[in-house]
């Protein structure tokens, strides 16, 4: 199955508890535009390149389309679609005014030299312009998209369309109007997340093992946090491979080897292949890189009692179902990392209004959105006695639809 075909399925899943009409659904499943696009780069070699650009605005009832740009090899509308979906998913659990959408270009950006990226990222804004801004689309990072990336398209659209307010991009450098705790944000937010699901089956964190699968930008700021917070981090990987010890990882060292030699598997520990870390033994499995790791061939083979999704769309349908069916509690990813969404809706707002909040006034309002959206989550699970997934997806389907009408 397609990422796209995960996504309505999971749709199908919260519109049949919801008992709603065959038209709510229909809406629900067509994104409102798909834009496709060549991009075209003068590679530094003298000669022309095309690469394909997206953008998918897949529901903005709620409020403005809200979504990340990602580079990579894999991007295409299918990916597009799903991620869209999802961001619309995302923001109307955290209840933030804003829709979904998502964009991207099929590239390796490890690729292009610095000047390439900045003319792609910069083709990317011109051939958008129209289509984004403050008050319809605000793009985001995604996969393999840095701050500096985020600061050339800002830049773009405002020599395009002279609004200098920054506030159609989100996750720009602070220098450019960029938010405080935007770079932990999501790590952040899926640390109240593990914090709440923890106490409610009375975990102890220091007897507590997590493996985390994915350790870039969200796996680093996560396992930081609940390295601090007491709890054993036993299993690390990258795209590389990855690194297990069941006594605990030190994860500053761990990311120091990473710096120094490029990847967790040049540090001190049994090596595990990339995948099979999924399967080694822990209480709470984190995926935080790419979509689909979980799926119905390695579902069963999983130890962990909690699998909290800090990637998106990590975990397939017929996974789901095997893990459901074990026992075990997915924290769904539309819920457990959208910190990264929610200090996005800050940044946003912050440049509207031409303020710029302190780290720990961002923090002390991201805590209170997590924490309540994961309590009404879970109360939607204790009530209709359904998994977390489907709990999120009810709660988040019905404020779209609300809103649609």
């Amino acid at each position: 199955m397609s990422a796209f075909d995960n996504a309505m399925t999971q749709l199908g899943l919260a519109a049949e508890k919801l008992g709603l009409k065959e038209s709510d659904i229909l809406k629900l499943r067509e994104p409102n535009k798909v834009y496709e696009f060549d991009i075209p780069v003068q590679i530094d070699d003298g000669y022309e390149k095309i690469f394909n650009g997206y953008r998918v605005q897949f529901n903005n009832a709620r409020g403005p389309y809200k979504g990340g740009i990602r580079y990579h090899p894999q991007v295409d509308l299918d990916e597009m679609k799903a991620l869209a979906f999802w961001m619309a998913i995302k923001t109307a659990v955290v209840n933030i005014p804003m829709g979904g959408g998502k964009g991207g270009v099929s590239v390796d950006p490890k690729k292009l030299s610095k000047s390439e990226l900045e003319k792609l990222s910069r083709g990317w804004v011109q051939k958008m312009a129209e289509h984004i801004g403050p008050r319809k689309d605000v793009p985001a990072p995604d996969v393999n998209t840095t701050p500096q990336i985020m600061a050339w398209m800002s830049d773009e659209y405002a020599k395009l369309t002279n609004d200098s307010s920054g506030a159609t991009f989100t996750g720009k450098p602070l220098d450019k109007g960029g938010s405080e705790g935007r770079e932990s944000a999501t790590g952040q937010g899926g640390f109240y997340c593990l914090d709440e699901i923890t106490k409610r089956l009375s975990m102890n964190p220091s007897q507590t093992c997590i493996i985390i699968h994915g350790f870039g930008n969200v796996g680093f700021h996560f396992a930081r946090l609940v390295h601090d917070a007491g709890y054993k981090i036993v299993g690390l990987s990258d795209s590389k491979g990855g690194i297990y010890n069941a006594d605990g990882l030190d994860v500053d060292d761990v990311m120091r080897v990473k710096k120094d030699k490029g990847s967790v598997i040049n540090y001190e520990a049994e090596k595990i292949g990339g995948s099979a870390i999924l399967e080694k033994q822990c209480d709470i499995l984190v995926p935080a890189a790419l979509e689909n790791v979980i799926t119905k061939d390695n579902a069963d083979k999983i130890k962990a009692k909690v699998v909290l999704e800090m990637a998106n769309g990590p975990t397939t349908p017929e996974a789901d179902k095997i893990l459901r069916d074990k026992g075990v509690y997915v924290v769904p990813d539309v819920l457990a990392n959208a910190g990264g969404v929610t200090v996005s809706y800050f940044e946003w707002q912050q440049n509207l209004a031409s303020e710029h909040w302190s780290e720990s006034d961002v923090l002390a309002k991201l805590e209170p959105i997590m924490r309540k959206s994961f309590n009404a989550v879970w109360k939607a699970h204790e009530e209709h006695n359904i998994d977390l997934r489907t709990a999120a997806f009810m709660l988040a389907v019905k404020r779209i639809v609300s809103a649609m009408k």
